[in-house]
C-alpha cells in the first residue's frame, strides 16, 4: 500500500484522515464537487470557500471535445479550470455506462488523464449495474481488473484510483476489493452504486460497502462513487468511506430541488427555508422559487453545497466526539429506507466492533437498532472471558437479598449482565437509555442475559427480576437458570 494516506482519528468504521496529493493534502472524509467543464453552475475557483478542497470532472468530456482538449494539454487541467486544489478524473465510465460504449480505450483515457496533470486518475473501468446475471458481472468484473492491471504502464507519477465492482454479488465484490488491493493503487472507487442510491436501495448498499471494505486493506482510502446527498454521509463515512463526489448540488438545483439532511424540496413548496446558510438567510423561498432559471439554479446550487458540507463538518466532529453512531441513527430515522440501511448495519456489528474504538463519549440509546452496536456485542464478549463459578445472583434490582451468593450481576438494558465493579466505565456508566422497557428494547436484553447464562454453565445462577421484564424469553432462561419473580 502506497503512503498516500493517513488516518488521524476514527469512530465506528469511520475515520478522519490525511490525503496526500501533488497539489496538497486533503482531510478526509470529504466531499469532491462534480465539474461538468460544459455547464459550469459555480466556477472551480469559488468551491473552496462552500468548503470543498478538491474536485472531480471528466477526462473523457475533455478528450471529446476539440477545444477543451488542446486547452488542457496545452495549459493543464489545473490552468484550464482556473483551480489549483487537487483534481480528479473520471475516465468516461459513466458514459459506458449510460450508452455502451465511449470513443477512447484504457490507455488513451490513462494517458491524456496524465498528460493533462490529473492528480488522481481512473483507469476505464466497466461499471457492472445491479441485478445483472452472475456470469455477465464475472466477464466485467474480469475486464475491469485487466485494465486495471496495465494502468501503471501508462500513468507515470499520476496518482491512481482502482475501482471495485462486481455488481450485487457480494462474493465478487469482495474478490475484486482483494485483488484491486493487491495491486497497491492509491485510492478505491466503490463502482456502480448509484443506481442502488436512485432507487432507495440503501440496505443493498450497506452490503456493497461492508463486503469491499471486508476485501481492502483497513488503510485504503475508499471512494464511494456517485454519493453527495447529504442524507446518506454520515451512513456511508460510518461504514469507512473516506471520499465522495457529488454533482447533486447541481443536478438537483437544476430540477428546482433543495437538499436537506431529512431529505429533499422542492423549492417551489416551500414556504419557509429551514437553513442558517447565506443564501437562505438573505432569500425568502418565495425569492427563489420565482427568480429566473438563471438565478434560482445558482441560488439552489450554493444552498446545495452549504448543507452538503456542513453536514461533513458535524461528521467529522462526531468522529472526533467519539458519537458518530448517534448522528448515523438519527439521519436513518429520515427516511424508511434509511432505516433499512441502519438495520442492516447493524448485522454487521460484529465486523465493525473489530475497528471501533473501546472507549468514546456517551452512549445514547435511540432505537432497537441501538441493541445491536458494536459497544454491546464488545461488552458481552469481554464477559465471555470472566471466570464465573458458585452461586451467582443476576438481578435487574439492586435492592434485591445478596445472601447466600458468591458473586452478584447487575442488569442493564440493552447489555445484559454486567459485574458492579464496571458500573462507573464504558459503556455501562455512560450510557444513556430509557426507563420505559419495550418489547425489543427487554427481550435484547434477556437474550444477552441467556448467552452470560450459557457461556458459564459451571456456576448456579439465579436471575431475579421485577414484572417490568415480564417476557416469553423468561421461560427460555428457566431452562438454564433459577428464576424469582422480584415482589
Amino acid at each position: 500500500m502506497t503512503d498516500v494516506f493517513e488516518i488521524t482519528n476514527k469512530d465506528l468504521l469511520g475515520r478522519i484522515g490525511k490525503l496526500y496529493t501533488p497539489h496538497g493534502v486533503v482531510e478526509t472524509p470529504t466531499v469532491m464537487p462534480v465539474i461538468n467543464p460544459n455547464l459550469r453552475l459555480i466556477e472551480p475557483k469559488e468551491l473552496k470557500r462552500y468548503g470543498a478542497q478538491m474536485l472531480i470532472t471528466n477526462s473523457y468530456i475533455i478528450y471529446r471535445s476539440e477545444k477543451f482538449r488542446q486547452d488542457a494539454l496545452k495549459r493543464g487541467l489545473h490552468a484550464m479550470l482556473d483551480f489549483n486544489g487537487p483534481i480528479m478524473t473520471d475516465s468516461g465510465s459513466f458514459q459506458l455506462s449510460v450508452y455502451g460504449s465511449v470513443e477512447v480505450n484504457n490507455s488513451e483515457i490513462i494517458s491524456f488523464e496524465r498528460d493533462i496533470g490529473t492528480d488522481i486518475g481512473v483507469p476505464l473501468d466497466i461499471p457492472t449495474a445491479p441485478d445483472v446475471p452472475y456470469e455477465r458481472a464475472k466477464e466485467e468484473l474480469e475486464i475491469t481488473l485487466e485494465r486495471l492491471g496495465e494502468a501503471r504502464q501508462y500513468s507515470g507519477n499520476m496518482m491512481l484510483a482502482g475501482p471495485v465492482q462486481g455488481s450485487t454479488y457480494m462474493d465478487l465484490r469482495e474478490e475484486a476489493a482483494r485483488r484491486v488491493y493487491a495491486m497497491d493503487f492509491d485510492i478505491y472507487p466503490l463502482g456502480a452504486v448509484v443506481p442502488l442510491m436512485e432507487n432507495y436501495r440503501y440496505k443493498d448498499l450497506v452490503d456493497v460497502i461492508v463486503r469491499c471494505k471486508t476485501g481492502l486493506g483497513s488503510d485504503a482510502p475508499v471512494h464511494l462513487f456517485g454519493a453527495g446527498h447529504p442524507m446518506m454521509l454520515a451512513l456511508a463515512v460510518s461504514l469507512g468511506c473516506d471520499l465522495f463526489d457529488s454533482a447533486a448540488y447541481a443536478l438537483y438545483a437544476k430540477d428546482g430541488r433543495y437538499l436537506t439532511v431529512d431529505g429533499t424540496y422542492h423549492i417551489s413548496q416551500l414556504q419557509h427555508l429551514p437553513c442558517s446558510c447565506p443564501v437562505c438567510m438573505s432569500h425568502t423561498a418565495k425569492d427563489i422559487a420565482s427568480a429566473d432559471e438563471k438565478t434560482r439554479t445558482r441560488l439552489l446550487a450554493e444552498h446545495n453545497l452549504y448543507v452538503t458540507f456542513e453536514e461533513i463538518r458535524l461528521i467529522k466532529q462526531s468522529i472526533l466526539d467519539g458519537d458518530l453512531m448517534e448522528l448515523v441513527e438519527r439521519r436513518c430515522r429520515s427516511h424508511p429506507k434509511m432505516l433499512s440501511g441502519l438495520k442492516r448495519m447493524m448485522d454487521h456489528s460484529a465486523y465493525i466492533e473489530r475497528f471501533d474504538p473501546a472507549t468514546k463519549s456517551t452512549f445514547f440509546y435511540l432505537g432497537p437498532e441501538s441493541a445491536k452496536r458494536p459497544e454491546v456485542i464488545r461488552h458481552n464478549r469481554h464477559l465471555k472471558n470472566l471466570t464465573v463459578n458458585g452461586k451467582i445472583l443476576i438481578s435487574t434490582r439492586k435492592d434485591v437479598s445478596r445472601e447466600g451468593y458468591d458473586n452478584f450481576y447487575m442488569v442493564k438494558m440493552p447489555f445484559g449482565v454486567f459485574p458492579e465493579e464496571l458500573k462507573e466505565t464504558y459503556p455501562i456508566g455512560q450510557s444513556e437509555t430509557i426507563s420505559e422497557l419495550g418489547p425489543e428494547e427487554r427481550d435484547s436484553t434477556l437474550e444477552n442475559i441467556l448467552s452470560f447464562i450459557r457461556d458459564h454453565p459451571d456456576a448456579e445462577h439465579t436471575f431475579a427480576y421485577d414484572e417490568v421484564w415480564e417476557s416469553p424469553r423468561i421461560k427460555d432462561i428457566e431452562k438454564a437458570a433459577k428464576v424469582v419473580h422480584l415482589g
